[in-house]
Protein backbone atom coordinates (compact mmCIF):
# COMPACT_ATOMS: atom_id res chain seq x y z
CA UNK A 1 0.00 0.00 0.00
CA UNK A 2 1.36 3.40 -0.96
CA UNK A 3 1.43 6.30 1.44
CA UNK A 4 0.15 9.70 0.32
CA UNK A 5 3.65 11.09 -0.13
CA UNK A 6 4.63 8.06 -2.24
CA UNK A 7 1.65 8.58 -4.55
CA UNK A 8 2.63 12.23 -5.00
CA UNK A 9 6.19 11.20 -5.83
CA UNK A 10 4.95 8.88 -8.57
CA UNK A 11 2.74 11.60 -9.99
CA UNK A 12 5.59 14.10 -9.91
CA UNK A 13 7.91 11.65 -11.65
CA UNK A 14 5.32 10.99 -14.34
CA UNK A 15 4.75 14.69 -14.86
CA UNK A 16 8.41 15.09 -15.85
CA UNK A 17 8.09 12.45 -18.55
CA UNK A 18 6.75 13.47 -21.92
CA UNK A 19 5.41 11.44 -24.81
CA UNK A 20 6.37 12.68 -28.27
CA UNK A 21 4.26 11.42 -31.17
CA UNK A 22 5.87 11.93 -34.57
CA UNK A 23 3.70 11.43 -37.63
CA UNK A 24 5.06 10.19 -40.95
CA UNK A 25 3.85 13.33 -42.70
CA UNK A 26 5.16 16.85 -43.19
CA UNK A 27 3.50 19.96 -41.82
CA UNK A 28 1.77 22.63 -43.87
CA UNK A 29 -1.48 23.03 -45.77
CA UNK A 30 -0.29 21.48 -49.05
CA UNK A 31 1.00 18.37 -47.27
CA UNK A 32 -2.26 18.20 -45.32
CA UNK A 33 -4.34 18.30 -48.50
CA UNK A 34 -2.15 15.65 -50.09
CA UNK A 35 -2.55 13.42 -47.02
CA UNK A 36 -6.35 13.79 -47.05
CA UNK A 37 -6.45 12.94 -50.75
CA UNK A 38 -4.23 9.92 -50.22
CA UNK A 39 -6.44 8.67 -47.36
CA UNK A 40 -9.52 8.93 -49.59
CA UNK A 41 -8.10 7.57 -52.86
CA UNK A 42 -5.74 4.88 -51.58
CA UNK A 43 -6.02 4.34 -47.82
CA UNK A 44 -4.25 0.97 -47.93
CA UNK A 45 -1.03 2.57 -49.18
CA UNK A 46 -1.07 5.54 -46.78
CA UNK A 47 2.31 5.55 -45.04
CA UNK A 48 1.40 6.85 -41.58
CA UNK A 49 -0.01 4.12 -39.38
CA UNK A 50 -0.24 6.55 -36.46
CA UNK A 51 -2.37 8.93 -38.55
CA UNK A 52 -4.65 6.09 -39.65
CA UNK A 53 -5.18 4.89 -36.09
CA UNK A 54 -5.78 8.28 -34.46
CA UNK A 55 -7.59 10.27 -37.16
CA UNK A 56 -10.50 9.76 -39.50
CA UNK A 57 -10.22 11.45 -42.90
CA UNK A 58 -10.85 14.93 -41.50
CA UNK A 59 -10.97 14.76 -37.69
CA UNK A 60 -9.36 13.21 -34.66
CA UNK A 61 -11.05 10.03 -33.44
CA UNK A 62 -13.10 10.55 -30.30
CA UNK A 63 -11.49 7.62 -28.43
CA UNK A 64 -8.03 9.06 -29.14
CA UNK A 65 -9.08 12.49 -27.88
CA UNK A 66 -10.46 10.92 -24.70
CA UNK A 67 -7.18 9.03 -24.17
CA UNK A 68 -5.11 12.19 -24.67
CA UNK A 69 -7.25 14.30 -22.38
CA UNK A 70 -7.32 11.71 -19.58
CA UNK A 71 -3.59 10.97 -19.60
CA UNK A 72 -1.37 12.22 -16.80
CA UNK A 73 1.55 12.49 -19.22
CA UNK A 74 2.53 15.59 -21.12
CA UNK A 75 2.20 14.92 -24.85
CA UNK A 76 3.69 16.61 -27.89
CA UNK A 77 2.50 15.91 -31.43
CA UNK A 78 4.77 16.74 -34.35
CA UNK A 79 5.06 16.10 -38.05
CA UNK A 80 8.40 14.60 -39.09
CA UNK A 81 9.77 17.90 -40.48
CA UNK A 82 8.84 19.74 -37.27
CA UNK A 83 10.42 17.02 -35.11
CA UNK A 84 13.67 16.93 -37.08
CA UNK A 85 13.98 20.72 -36.99
CA UNK A 86 13.29 20.90 -33.23
CA UNK A 87 15.29 17.89 -32.04
CA UNK A 88 17.86 17.36 -34.83
CA UNK A 89 17.16 13.62 -34.83
CA UNK A 90 15.82 11.19 -37.43
CA UNK A 91 13.81 8.02 -36.94
CA UNK A 92 11.79 5.62 -39.03
CA UNK A 93 8.36 7.29 -38.84
CA UNK A 94 5.82 7.19 -37.36
CA UNK A 95 7.32 6.78 -33.91
CA UNK A 96 6.28 7.39 -30.32
CA UNK A 97 9.09 8.55 -28.07
CA UNK A 98 9.39 8.87 -24.32
CA UNK A 99 11.39 11.81 -23.05
CA UNK A 100 12.58 11.54 -19.49
CA UNK A 101 16.22 12.49 -19.20
CA UNK A 102 16.86 11.25 -22.72
CA UNK A 103 14.68 10.30 -25.68
CA UNK A 104 13.90 6.63 -26.09
CA UNK A 105 11.61 4.82 -28.48
CA UNK A 106 8.41 3.80 -26.73
CA UNK A 107 6.78 2.36 -29.88
CA UNK A 108 8.55 1.92 -33.20
CA UNK A 109 7.14 2.23 -36.71
CA UNK A 110 7.01 -1.55 -36.96
CA UNK A 111 4.98 -1.82 -33.76
CA UNK A 112 2.63 1.04 -34.69
CA UNK A 113 2.07 -0.33 -38.19
CA UNK A 114 1.16 -3.71 -36.67
CA UNK A 115 -1.91 -2.34 -34.90
CA UNK A 116 -5.26 -2.69 -36.63
CA UNK A 117 -7.42 -0.93 -34.05
CA UNK A 118 -6.91 2.23 -32.00
CA UNK A 119 -7.62 0.28 -28.79
CA UNK A 120 -4.53 -1.84 -29.46
CA UNK A 121 -2.36 1.27 -29.71
CA UNK A 122 -3.75 2.79 -26.51
CA UNK A 123 -3.35 -0.49 -24.63
CA UNK A 124 0.26 -0.87 -25.76
CA UNK A 125 1.11 2.74 -24.83
CA UNK A 126 -0.30 2.20 -21.33
CA UNK A 127 1.46 -1.15 -20.98
CA UNK A 128 4.80 0.28 -22.14
CA UNK A 129 4.52 3.21 -19.72
CA UNK A 130 3.79 0.90 -16.77
CA UNK A 131 6.98 -1.02 -17.57
CA UNK A 132 9.01 2.20 -17.27
CA UNK A 133 7.80 3.40 -13.85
Amino acid sequence: MLLKHEVKAIKLNRSRMKLIFVYNADSGPISGLFDIGHKIISPASYSCGLCQLTFDTFTEKQAWRAFRESSSFEMEFLHRDEFEKKYGLHYDYPVILLQNKELEILLSKKEIDGFVQLDELIEKINESLKERK
